[in-house]
Parts: C-alpha cells; sequence; structure tokens
C-alpha cells in the first residue's frame, strides 16, 4: 500500500512513535479531503484505553505546523544562521552523496551516524539507514543518550530488560514509583497505580522533585540526587536484620547471597539517612512496608540512572524483589523496561552483515561535543568529516551544548539533518532533508512500558515533498553506487521482516496490535534470561571485566557542596508538555509551559534574593543560561530543578539547560550523567 493512495474519509489505526513506555495505539481520523483531522487513542486497545497525553492528542497540529520543513534545504548562509535556500530533491541527493563518496574514499568512518528515538519505529529508525551505512562502512553509533546505564544494570541483574506486566500493578498493595513521574511520562501505568491505591494499595514516590506524581502518592521521599542505590542498600540492610526475606527464593533462584549480605549490612539506615538527605525512620517504614507486604511492586524509571552510579543503583534496586520473593506474585517485582521480551529481528532489519568483516569505530552520541572537536589519532581514528542525523536534534539535548554547538559549527564538517521542523540543529545543517511524521508512513513498534506489538499505517498522503527516513536512505544508497537487493525492499516489507515469523503480521494489519505469549508472573519460578538462571546479586560477567560483581554506591561526578563557587545540585527533569525536544514548538504546548523555569527551595531562593518569577542566571565552569525561578518547595534544599529540554533558540539568552551539564559518564552503559551536575544560581 502506498501512502500517495490512501483513500479518503476514513479512520486508520497507528501507533504512537515517541519515547514514553506506553507507546499507544492511535486511531487517525481522516476527512473527505484526505486531511487528517483528529488523532485519539484506540479504545480497542487494553493499555491506550482510549487515552492519550495531551502532547501526542495535539498531533495534527504538529503535522500540519505552518513552520514545517516540506521541501529539500540547502544552506546559503553561515552555519547556525538559519539562511537556507530550496533546492531539488535530486540536486540535493547528488551533492550529498557526492560529498559522503569523497570522505568515504579517504576513510568511511570519517562519517558518523547520529539518530536516537526521534520515532521509536524499527522501520523508519534503524533498517534501511543501518543498512546504508553498514554497507558504507561508517563509524557506528553507541546510542545512549537516555537508557543504557538502567539498560547495562537490568541486564547484569536478570538477565535482560525484562520485569512484571504492568497490568498488574493494579493489583499490588504497595507500589515503589522510583525516579518516575508517571502522570507526565507514564500516563497510563498512572491509572493503573490510581487502580490499586483505590483498592487499598500504599504509593511511595521516591525523588529528589515533589513531582506531580509526588503530589498524588501516599509519601514522598526526595532523596538527594545520586544516592538511590545507598537507599536500596539500606533497605536490603532491613530487610536481613528483620528477617523480612523469602529465603526458599533467595536459594533456588539467585547468586551471589553471601557476598550481597555483607555489602548491604554495612549499610544501616542512619548512614544512608545522612548521604540521602531523609529522615532515618522514612527508610526504616519503607523496608518495613516493603518486607511485610505482598504483593510488593517497583515501577523504576530512567531518571534516577542518569548520574555516575546510575547502572550500579538500577542494579541495586532490582536486587530487591528476589530478596521479598516478590516475583512468586503476577503483582509482584518490578518494571523499568518490558523491550527484552519483544523478538526484534534486528540483524534482519539492519544488517550487520554488510559490514563485509569490517570493523568500523563507535562514537558514543553522549560525548558528541568532544568528538565533534577532535583531531585524528590512532586511539581516536579519523576526525569527523560528515554527520547524518535523522530522528535527534542533538544540538538541544546532548550534553555540555556549548562543545556540541562548537563541533557543529567547524566550517569543514559536512552535515546533513532530515528533519520535520528548523530545529538548532537543522540551523547547522549544510542539507535538511524533509521527513514524513508517524501520520504519512508505515512503521512496526515494540514497547518499553507493555508487551504489545503495534503497526502504524500511513493515514495520509506525505506532505509538500516529504519523504520517509527509508526512502531518503534508499535514494542515498543508489547514488553510492549500493545494488544490493537488500536496498528494495519496501516499507511494509520491513515491517513484516520485524519480528519475521514471531508475530502474526495478519493480525497486525487488521487490528494494529499483537500481545506477546509473556507469563503472566515471568519469574514466579526463576528462570531468569540471565546466564545462570538466576536474579544474580554478583554477576560474574562484571567481575570478568574487572568492575565490582556487587552493586555498590558511587558518588556523583559532581557531588552536591563539594565546590562552594557551585554548591547546588541540579537534575534536569522533562517539562510536563514536552518530550525531550519534541513539541517544543507546537504553540498550544509552548503556551502551556510559558518560559524555561528552574524549580528552587525558598531556603535558596531567599539566601540569594530571588523572587518567584524572576529571571536568574544558572552557571557553572561550562556555561550559563537564563531562565524564570519558580520558588517552590517542588525543589529540595540545595537542588534546582531545571525543566528542560528547549530549544535554544527558543530560551531567554539562546541556551538551554543542557549549557551547564557535562561529558561525564555512567559506571555501566557509557550513558550521559544530566542529573549528575552542579552549579551557582543568581538573580538577573
Amino acid at each position: 500500500m502506498n501512502s500517495s493512495t490512501i483513500a479518503p474519509g476514513r479512520s486508520v489505526r497507528g501507533a504512537c512513535p515517541h519515547d514514553c513506555p506506553d507507546t499507544c495505539a492511535l486511531i487517525t481520523t481522516v476527512d473527505d479531503r484526505g486531511v487528517a483531522v483528529r488523532v485519539q487513542g484506540d479504545p480497542d486497545h487494553r493499555h491506550t484505553d482510549g487515552a492519550l497525553c495531551t502532547k501526542v492528542s495535539r498531533y495534527t497540529e504538529r503535522t500540519y505546523h505552518p513552520q514545517r520543513v516540506l521541501t529539500p534545504l540547502r544552506r546559503r548562509g553561515p552555519k547556525g544562521s538559519g539562511q537556507f535556500e530550496p533546492v531539488g530533491w535530486e540536486e540535493a541527493l547528488d551533492a550529498i552523496a557526492a560529498r559522503l563518496q569523497a570522505i568515504a574514499a579517504r576513510d568511511p568512518q570519517a562519517i558518523v551516524p547520529y539518530s536516537y528515538a526521534g520515532t521509536m519505529g524499527l522501520v523508519q529508525g534503524e533498517s534501511i539507514a543501518a543498512r546504508f551505512f553498514h554497507r558504507l562502512g561508517a563509524s557506528l553509533l553507541d546510542r545512549t543518550i537516555c537508557a543504557s546505564a538502567g539498560a547495562e544494570g537490568l541486564i547484569h541483574t536478570l538477565g535482560g530488560k525484562v520485569g512484571m506486566k504492568v497490568e498488574h500493578f493494579a493489583e499490588s498493595k504497595l507500589i515503589l514509583i522510583w525516579g518516575s513521574n508517571s502522570i507526565a511520562s507514564n500516563l497510563h501505568f498512572w491509572r493503573l497505580a490510581q487502580q490499586a491505591k483505590r483498592d487499598g494499595a500504599r504509593l511511595v514516590c521516591i525523588d529528589p522533585r515533589r513531582s506531580e506524581t509526588a503530589d498524588k502518592c501516599h509519601e514522598h521521599i526526595a532523596l538527594r540526587p545520586g544516592t538511590d542505590a545507598v537507599l536500596a542498600l539500606a533497605l536490603m540492610h532491613e530487610l536481613i536484620v528483620h528477617d523480612w526475606l523469602d529465603h526458599d527464593y533467595i536459594e533456588r533462584h539467585t547468586l551471589g547471597w553471601d557476598r550481597l549480605r555483607e555489602r548491604a549490612l554495612q549499610w544501616p539506615p542512619e548512614r544512608a539517612a545522612d548521604i540521602c538527605g531523609v529522615p532515618v525512620e522514612q527508610i526504616r517504614r519503607l523496608a518495613h512496608d516493603y518486607g511485610t507486604t505482598k504483593p510488593a511492586a517497583i515501577r523504576l524509571n530512567y531518571g534516577m540512572q542518569r548520574v555516575r552510579g546510575g547502572g550500579n543503583a538500577v542494579r541495586a534496586i532490582a536486587c530487591l524483589p528476589a530478596l521479598v520473593g516478590a516475583w512468586r506474585h503476577r503483582a509482584g517485582g518490578l518494571l523499568l523496561s518490558a523491550s527484552g521480551f519483544f523478538p526484534v529481528q534486528r540483524a534482519a532489519l539492519q544488517r550487520p552483515d554488510l559490514l563485509a568483516g569490517r570493523q568500523p569505530r563507535t562514537i558514543n552520541m553522549s560525548t558528541i561535543g568532544q568528538d565533534l572537536l577532535r583531531e585524528a589519532s590512532p586511539s581516536f581514528g579519523p576526525k569527523i568529516e560528515a554527520l547524518i542525523v535523522y530522528n535527534s536534534n542533538p544540538v538541544a539535548v546532548a550534553p555540555e551544548s556549548p562543545q556540541v554547538v562548537q563541533g557543529f559549527q567547524r566550517k569543514d564538517l559536512f552535515t546533513v539533518v532530515l528533519e520535520h521542523f528548523l530545529t538548532d540543529t537543522a540551523d547547522q545543517a549544510d542539507f535538511i532533508l524533509p521527513a514524513t511524521t508517524q501520520l504519512e508512513h508505515w512503521d512496526i513498534h515494540a514497547s518499553y512500558g507493555h508487551t504489545d506489538v503495534l503497526l502504524n499505517r500511513p493515514a495520509i498522503a506525505a506532505l509538500g515533498e516529504a519523504r520517509t527516513n527509508t526512502d531518503i536512505f534508499r535514494a542515498l544508497a543508489r547514488r553510492m553506487g549500493f545494488t544490493d537487493t537488500c536496498f528494495d525492499d519496501d516499507d511494509e516489507t520491513l515491517c513484516r521482516q520485524a519480528y519475521g515469523d514471531a508475530v502474526d503480521f495478519g493480525q497486525l494489519l487488521e487490528r494494529g496490535h499483537v500481545t506477546l505469549p509473556v507469563p503472566e508472573a515471568p519469574f514466579a519460578d526463576g528462570g531468569f534470561p540471565s546466564p545462570s538462571g538466576r536474579c544474580e546479586f554478583f554477576s560474574e560477567r562484571l567481575a570478568a571485566m574487572g568492575l565490582d560483581g556487587l552493586p555498590d554506591h558511587l558518588p556523583n561526578h559532581e557531588p552536591a557542596g563539594t565546590d562552594a563557587d557551585h554548591p547546588l545540585a541540579m537534575i534536569s527533569p522533562p517539562a510536563r508538555n514536552f518530550l525531550n525536544s519534541s513539541f517544543v514548538n507546537v504553540q498550544s504546548l509552548r503556551d502551556i509551559e510559558g518560559e524555561p523555569w528552574l524549580e528552587i527551595h525558598p531556603d535558596d531562593a531567599t539566601a540569594r534574593g530571588i523572587g518567584d518569577g524572576q529571571p536568574v542566571r544558572v552557571y557553572n565552569r561550562r556555561g550559563n543560561y537564563h531562565c524564570r525561578a519558580r520558588v517552590t518547595e517542588r525543589a529540595r534544599p540545595g537542588v534546582v530543578n531545571g525543566l528542560g529540554i528547549w530549544w535554544r533558540k527558543l530560551g531567554m539568552n539562546g541556551t538551554n539547560v543542557n549549557e551547564v551539564t557535562h561529558q561525564g559518564l555512567t559506571d555501566l552503559g557509557r550513558a550521559p550523567v544530566f542529573y549528575d551536575c552542579c552549579v551557582q544560581v543568581e538573580r538577573l
């Protein structure tokens, strides 16, 4: 089926493409003119249940945005000036291919793809694009910017990105919402938590920020950023001392208990309370409730892993359910990501065999600022000469943006950006290629919050001259002389290849979604996907890498209070109506957010002479950005919350919160440490 032949006047099943655990099923209503007039949640999909978040319910506003890029553009002014001129597709693609061929003749590793979760779709993400870069022999990209620390923590504890089924949280009697503002970022889980609450469950929010979710829970534990592993180890201490343990489950289904026990006993609540900055009685009460309430469940999210010790923190928390036997119950256990349950045929989609034995270097997307400024060397390889950006906006979202901007503005760097809008990154491009939105193309999705596969059908014809990511990379492949038949696969074929025979594609075409056959209580009898088949308190794999096989607390790169010039810890959670840098230019959503805000506790504001609503400068040695202060107890003393991620050019002084973050990495997963950052704040 070709999107250009779509019949008007109908409803089309689709899937939300954005980076959220809910992965909602969509119904797009198309009028007789072929115009999408409404996007709503699919009432026949149990997880969506007809409801969408505020952002995606306005998806037509994004698709038909008056500032959408609908023709290829070529730069005609200085990089960053936003000065472009229209150019035909053939001319643009010929020029891009010629430049890439010249660079590849010297060393294809000088070409770097840069992409992430602008779409979570498996086809418009890494299918033809991955084939293109593999065939070319370009540098590989380590896609770390969001979740890799937590993923590594799960892999080295449970054996994979797996957990309890989200629907069973509705039956839990105790729910720890750890590092998540579920009301803003996991709406459909929050509905389940509310159902459990109505049935008598106790809800506890563990988060440095008093979020909207914390407001609605029975208790809020406002620990310091980067101390989550300490809290988890202190809970273990109390479980051991009071014998709130499931000894049978520990013996039969875990590995390394004696070693973990010894470590946990080093963390009494008094020691932990001092480091976490929370009352000791709060820790004791939480341990009692977790050890004596069945079934108990933990909804872990990625906020708490964006610090130096983030991987270890996830490991420590992921050990807790096995200690109390919570996995025995379908409403007990833990969920951070369910993506490991999905039988995605990545090799079939991405074709790493096209490398033909070559082993290109890997560039970490989280250190792109440093890497764009590096010269060629034996350890680094060739200088980066070309960057192809799709499904991402690194100038806005990558850490330490002063270096990122400096790198992108190199006159000798050739940059191509596939985009919907003139983002901060698109402003730095040599060519901008107009991409389709989710309403205009085929795609297929996994989820990290539930266990349903979703199919997205195109609802409308592509607007203007927009093309799918896959079509763009097919066209480049032809111009580069790549004759491999895999570049002939159309998008529906790619959707079928994504799961092969593991999923009934006919059912996807009919209903739009298919539920995977995951057990109701997947680890009730052990059977973890780890090398031992057990929950690995001690990881032999980590020990073989020279790392600590047990989870432990690693202090932040920038511990709060250790730098007198920059005494405040800063975290940068997303603004409620944005998703990373997506939706920032949707006027109705930006109107709700108003301006970039910094939440600061009244004590910290008073000490600096800062009043509510006043403009402030947030700074450290890396840079500074301007925003307005919101004096509120949503911030704990000593911690400020820089709500993000605004496009830089829409910020108060042409910057955003990443002006002050740094390019340090996590203990596991090589991920960024956005919430491991110290600043000072002063009134403007």
